[in-house]
């Protein structure tokens, strides 16, 4: 059952669910939709938070820095829940590998873990990792990898562009680089394999389901006996994976969240 309390800031009720997994946020560069982050944490709240990687993106940043004051706010926000009593367990991914050497650390209330054991509601266990061990390119071929960065980045630029010029005609967020994605069809292989080998590899664990980051691909399915969740980013899909009071698992699609709330007040005018 969704629970809801009220809130100082925004004034509407705040979703509290019992679990929240996000990751992919890519603090410190461009593509980071931050202002939508914000919205997201300004209306759901959590008994636990897990953080599944790139919440930092050092690949980026020892490029060129870049850290607006709404990076600094995303930041401010996730140390509120902490002090509100949330437990975040922070699992550092492959463009924040920094912070893997402090593996086993407690940084400000903060639980630094390379990978999280989580017991559901329902009693289901689920393995909890950023995925990045599970992508030939980026262990293999770490050189290929950064240069698909580059070219990903290059797209991304392409698609704020495109989205700042779709606000201004009043139209709802897109996402140029995930419409690209999901037409080419070797990136669409990519994903079903990643999926694939994640599930079999967290089956040969004897866990029930995973939970990964690291596609930026949101996914909710079933392979073989194992549920395979994995969050999506904060830079394409814009998406949260929640965990209800009862167990139930869902995807927070939240650009689609906002552009519903947008739509009431035109849809009640008109209805007036």
């Amino acid at each position: 059952m969704l629970q809801a309390v009220k809130t100082g800031g925004t004034g509407a009720e705040r979703r509290r669910y019992r679990t929240i997994w996000i990751s992919d946020v890519h603090l410190g560069t461009r593509g980071c939709n931050a202002a939508m982050l914000i919205d997201f944490l300004d209306r759901v709240d959590s008994d636990t938070l897990y953080l599944v990687g790139d919440i930092i993106d050092g690949w980026r940043l020892k490029k060129r820095l870049y850290w607006p004051a709404l990076h600094n706010d995303v930041v401010s926000r996730l140390m509120k829940r902490v002090k509100r009593g949330t437990r975040v367990v922070y699992i550092p991914g492959n463009h924040d590998e920094m912070f893997r050497q402090f593996v086993g650390m407690n940084f400000g209330g903060i639980a630094i873990r390379r990978r999280a054991m989580h017991e559901t509601a329902d009693g289901r266990r689920l393995l909890v990792l950023h995925g990045d061990e599970f992508d030939a390119i980026t262990l293999a071929q770490p050189w290929l990898a950064h240069m698909g960065d580059t070219a990903y980045t290059a797209l991304l630029a392409v698609s704020h562009v495109v989205n700042s010029v779709r606000r201004r005609l009043g139209m709802p967020y897109w996402s140029l680089s995930k419409h690209a994605k999901a037409k080419v069809k070797n990136a669409v292989a990519f994903v079903s394999r990643f999926e694939e080998v994640v599930a079999r590899a967290a089956g040969s664990r004897g866990v029930d389901g995973v939970v990964c980051g690291h596609i930026h691909t949101a996914e909710t399915r079933t392979i073989g006996d194992i549920a395979y969740y994995n969050d999506g980013d904060w830079v394409e899909s814009c998406t949260a994976l929640v965990e209800h009071h009862d167990g139930q698992m869902e995807l927070l699609h939240w650009a689609d969240e906002i552009a519903r709330r947008n739509a009431r007040p035109r849809s009640i005018g008109l209805a007036a």
